[in-house]
């Protein structure tokens, strides 16, 4: 049986608000947008930085409302106000991967879902 990566979520066109170079390695992003992307803390995210053309993989971890948040070697990685898409994959067979809708969060210029209130 053969199984296909798919993208499974995004969190699309984050904004980095924070960089913690010594701290131990991750993305820190608000856990509504967590949530909402069916991301898990601790699961492995590949990072876009729509700025520098930076690709990156690291693992989330849960911040505080409305933060996106570069921390240790990722640091390294982006400046504040940069965008981001930060993306999780699943390993499916062909039949899941066929029907596989991801969950795509789009986010306004202040980490917040466009589609709620803030």
């Amino acid at each position: 049986m053969m199984f296909r990566h798919m993208l499974k979520s995004k969190i699309h066109r984050g904004m980095i608000t924070a960089i913690h170079l010594n701290y131990e390695g991750s993305i820190a992003c608000d856990e509504v947008l967590l949530r909402q992307a069916d991301i898990m803390p601790g699961e492995k995210v590949l990072v876009c930085n729509l700025n520098n053309g930076a690709r990156f993989e690291t693992y989330a971890i849960i911040g505080k409302e409305r933060e996106i948040s570069l921390r240790g070697a990722a640091a390294r990685l982006g400046q504040i106000g940069d965008k981001v898409i930060i993306m999780a994959f699943g390993l499916m067979d062909e039949e899941a991967a066929r029907r596989q809708l991801p969950a795509i969060v789009f986010v306004d210029e202040t980490n917040c879902p466009q589609k709620a209130e803030c």
